[in-house]
């Protein structure tokens, strides 16, 4: 299946408000994927790649090209599901869906971000995208790629394909081939693909949890809300009855100041899919292949990392062995052996040395260090830092300071089971000698909503070893 993504930039002869300084090949700056090479990535259901077959100043476009493996596809089939042969007969390799979807995530996630490190300004701006897709799978109503894209500002062309006109015993047509264009940034295009691929397919090709409502609120953010079929995008993304209601419940009401009617409004992502959600763009960003979640917990985090090829090897410890199997559930781990072979967890404490943690280009702690006693901080720092020493380490924890903005101020810690939380000072003087002693540089981040005299909710260090 194929999918052609094309930035078009006006001539400077035709258009006095054209910025010569920023062209059209520029969007391989957006993409983060260079113009000059065919960038290749395996997934677990076929390889995608990345290649630009134009590229000028003032038209470039970029093809994601994804070949479905139809053997490994039949091999992984769920028993019982679907027609008889229909592990081994289907449109899966073929007509884009849920496996686009995954694959432009995974192909294009610092994309998806929002962030250019070149081109910031490019792209924040709305420009003159088109996109083609040769064959998409569109069952349901008449007229759904219009009711979908349409809300959004796509000029939508439709064209059906059929599956054979002499032939109309064998049913129903639902391929259409798909053109949208229209003036937008290209995080939104993005999104609007992420979850309107699947919602035209109408089936995925993976198990359903609780973590795709929390994908939905995500990438629906901004527009979902507004969007006029929002009810139908939801059940036929979420698909089960039980997803859906879960996700309806976050819906909250708000009141349109200009005219007192009441609008749902999709919720802002809580502060810890915040959190987590930014700890698995530093570790993306980092270049790591391997990496070490330490107090995984029930696997949040290790699920945000799974969706991205980039990384081969992940290891989840945690002290508590029920929140392990509560992690190997969610994550799928029995019943998707390619993601086992990718997912390790360990169950262990982080106050002893452990020779399995070595080796790792990345390890982050995301909400931890407070959970433990304040004389167990000092082990953790020689065995994380000294002993399994990585490549970069990202460490997340309360801002003590903030808890004065909360009206239960006065009641203490956040948490029942917090042992401590740190000042902004206290943080900084721990991860500047943690830094220090163990050969890393150190910047240290504020998260979320930030109050001007108390700082950040959330403060976060990021540890990069030194070179030499």
């Amino acid at each position: 299946m194929l999918l052609t993504l094309t930035l078009t930039q006006p001539a400077v002869s035709d258009a006095a408000q054209a910025d010569p300084l920023q062209p059209a090949s520029d969007l391989g700056f957006l993409l983060h994927k260079h113009p000059e090479r065919v960038q290749t990535q395996t997934l677990s259901f076929g390889t995608a790649s990345v290649f630009y077959p134009q590229v000028s100043a003032q038209c470039t476009t970029a093809a994601l090209l994804l070949e479905v493996d139809p053997v490994a596809l039949s091999r992984t089939a769920r028993p019982g599901e679907g027609a008889p042969l229909e592990p081994y007969v289907n449109d899966r390799p073929y007509a884009s869906g849920s496996f686009l979807a995954v694959a432009l995530r995974d192909a294009f996630g610092t994309a998806f971000t929002g962030r250019s490190k070149d081109r910031q300004a490019l792209a924040d701006r709305a420009l003159a995208f088109s996109v083609h897709l040769p064959c998409v799978t569109a069952r349901g109503p008449e007229g759904l790629p219009e009711r979908l894209f349409g809300p959004l500002g796509y000029a939508v062309q439709a064209t059906p394909i059929p599956l054979d006109p002499l032939y109309p015993e064998w049913g129903e047509r639902p391929y259409v081939e798909l053109r949208l264009s229209g003036q937008i940034r290209l995080r939104d295009l993005l999104a609007h693909l992420y979850v309107l691929l699947p919602v035209l397919d109408g089936k995925r090709h993976y198990f359903l949890n609780e973590a795709e409502v929390d994908k939905l609120a995500r990438h629906g953010t901004g527009w979902l809300d507004s969007h006029p079929e929002r009810d139908l995008i939801t059940r036929r993304y979420l698909r089960f009855a039980a997803l859906v209601r879960q996700a309806e419940e976050g819906y909250s009401e708000s009141h349109t100041a200009e005219s007192g009617e009441t609008t749902a409004a999709l919720p802002r992502p809580r502060l810890h899919d915040e959190r987590l959600q930014w700890v698995a763009e530093q570790v993306a960003t980092s270049g790591a292949s391997t990496v070490l979640d330490l107090g995984c917990g029930e696997g949040k985090l290790l699920r945000l990392l799974l969706e991205r090829a980039q990384f081969r090897q992940l290891l989840g410890m945690d002290v508590s062995a029920r929140a392990l199997e509560i992690a190997a559930r969610r994550l799928n781990l029995r019943e998707r052996p390619e993601l086992a072979a990718r997912v390790t967890l360990l169950h262990g404490s982080l106050s002893y040395p452990d020779s399995r943690l070595k080796g790792f280009d990345a390890a982050t702690l995301v909400e931890v260090i407070e959970h433990l006693e304040p004389h167990q901080i000092g082990p953790l720092t020689r065995h994380v830092f000294g002993d399994a020493h990585p490549g970069t380490v990202i460490v997340t924890t309360p801002n003590r300071e903030y808890n004065a903005v909360f009206e239960d101020a006065d009641k203490g810690m956040r948490h029942a089971d917090h042992r401590f939380e740190w000042t902004r000072a206290e943080f900084g003087a721990w991860a500047g000698a943690a830094a220090e002693a163990h050969g890393y540089t150190l910047t240290l981040h504020g998260l979320s909503d930030t109050h001007p005299d108390y700082g950040p909710i959330t403060q976060a260090a990021i540890f990069v070893r030194q070179k030499g």
